[in-house]
């Protein structure tokens, strides 16, 4: 009886502690697909808010989610991958609470330094000036292959991006792979 009660507990263990491959979150800012398997999103999406919102983000940093499995801090240290932010804070930051939001590990990515702070910020200023405008709505996929490394950490570095962004009845599509990009021109990575 005891080996059946010691059988039972570590199958319903395994079973409370199995990780997820698709958790489907809703924000009120943005929604998106998680893997806690990968410990990064799959695909995110959102409206731009505040595109010439300024509420300052000093003091704000990444944090974890009780209820799903996600990165943290140390997988992004002492490394080239930032903390990128899906949907940004920048088209978020009208009020203390909307740019909150977009500090969870939820709507965060292990991206490349340079990308992230290159042509990818770049692309999302694009982003809200298209919003002063009208409506934009963006859909971010996040790729991984089959070789996609996995830091010691766990969570898994994307191989590429690929953000597709809606307005005026038009559609761009861009594509990154998580690299150093060559050119900061965000124009020459349009597929679409």
């Amino acid at each position: 009886m005891k080996n059946f009660i010691l059988s039972l507990t570590l199958i319903l263990t395994g079973q409370l502690f199995a990780q997820r491959d698709s958790v489907f979150i809703k924000t009120p800012i943005y929604s998106c697909v998680y893997s806690e398997v990968l410990q990064q999103p799959k695909r995110i999406w959102y409206t731009v808010q505040c595109p010439s919102g300024s509420y300052p983000r000093k003091g704000m940093d990444f944090y974890t989610n009780d209820s799903v499995k996600t990165s943290d801090a140390k997988d992004y240290e002492a490394n080239v991958w930032d903390k990128g932010h899906c949907a940004p804070a920048a088209d978020f930051n009208c009020t203390r609470e909307t740019l909150w939001q977009t500090f969870s590990y939820l709507n965060c990515i292990l991206q490349h330094e340079k990308l992230n702070r290159g042509a990818w910020r770049l692309l999302e200023a694009y982003e809200r000036q298209l919003a002063l405008k009208g409506k934009v709505t963006v859909q971010i996929d996040v790729i991984y292959t089959k070789n996609s490394a996995k830091l010691p950490t766990g969570a898994t570095i994307p191989t590429a991006f690929r953000k597709t962004i809606n307005f005026d009845n038009k559609k761009e599509m861009y594509y990154f792979v998580n690299e150093a990009p060559k050119s900061n021109d965000f124009k020459l990575y349009l597929v679409k």
